[in-house]
């Protein structure tokens, strides 16, 4: 069984446009267990119930930003060897750095292609 089959993938992001272009795409690359999360506060809470091997998400959210959620997962004993990406718009360097030091596993900066986020996904996971 491919590994396309068997992942479980969260997508966290406040815009449910960005949401649904990111599980969409995520669905053209036949991955098909998508969960989503408006921010991270709410990330955290489906997690509880529902754990998954890797989360994308946005950096600029309300409530709790991306790197804030990558905090918190790193913390948890359940959570914390969970596959993170982050996407921003805003790569800068520090934001970058400072993921890397919360054990971010990648990062994607908006906009980009599919083909970008597959490579970036298999990065961490492994080809799809």
């Amino acid at each position: 069984m491919a590994l396309r089959d068997q992942i479980r993938i969260m997508v966290v992001d406040d815009m449910s446009t960005s949401r649904g272009i990111i599980t969409q795409t995520l669905d053209s690359f036949g991955i098909s267990h998508i969960s989503t999360a408006e921010d991270g506060a709410n990330a955290l809470q489906i997690l509880a119930r529902a754990p998954v091997h890797l989360v994308i998400s946005d950096y600029n959210m309300p409530k709790m930003d991306g790197l804030k959620l990558l905090h918190s997962l790193r913390s948890g004993p359940k959570t914390k060897s969970i596959g993170f990406i982050l996407i921003t718009g805003r790569a800068e360097q520090e934001i970058i750095d400072y993921g890397r030091k919360l054990g971010m596993n990648n990062y994607l900066k908006k906009p980009f292609a599919a083909q970008d986020l597959r490579k970036c996904i298999e990065s961490v996971v492994g080809p799809l």
